[in-house]
């Protein structure tokens, strides 16, 4: 019972997490540079009837990354999808990401780092062409299959620089 109420509090509370999040950029406290180009950038494709370019923001943990990454999703209307370099280990997982983003949404990828490099390989044709070119079997029996993907943000943040 014990061991059941702790991992109870221990586990992270998502919704809590993001109601603590500022909702709009003007709320957004610090990074006055970074918020107001990116801010201009999603205004920009907004009026475009576009969709913003790929994103990539460096710096060590507790800068905000992820907290503008919700803010761009909110402000520009779209879906934000998370996941994480680790989490993503074989072609087939970026697939089934890939397939369930639609025009406009955003891709964060955290520790991309941690990508494997083959998964690596999959993931440039989708963000600089939007198709997806999957192998399936091996051999002489291989066969190629591309998909077409909706036009998506690629939301990256690199490696914090070590110490």
């Amino acid at each position: 019972m014990a061991e059941r109420v702790k991992s109870e509090i221990n586990r992270p509370d998502r919704e809590l997490d993001l109601s603590l999040r500022p909702s709009k950029f003007r709320d957004f406290v610090g990074q006055a540079k970074v918020r107001e180009r990116l801010e201009l950038a999603v205004e920009a494709a907004r009026r475009r009837g576009d969709v913003l370019d790929h994103v990539l923001l460096s710096g060590p943990p507790g800068l905000g990354k992820t907290t503008l990454a919700n803010l761009i999703a909110r402000a520009a209307g779209t879906q934000l999808h998370t996941t994480s370099g680790p989490q993503i280990e074989k072609a087939g997982d970026l697939a089934g990401i890939l397939t369930n983003v639609q025009r406009g949404d955003i891709l964060f990828i955290d520790e991309i780092h941690r990508l494997h490099p083959a998964i690596e390989e999959y993931l440039y044709p989708a963000m600089e062409d939007f198709r997806l070119d999957i192998i399936i079997d091996s051999g002489p029996s291989a066969r190629s299959i591309q998909i077409n993907l909706p036009r998506f943000t690629l939301w990256v943040p690199p490696p914090a620089p070590a110490c």
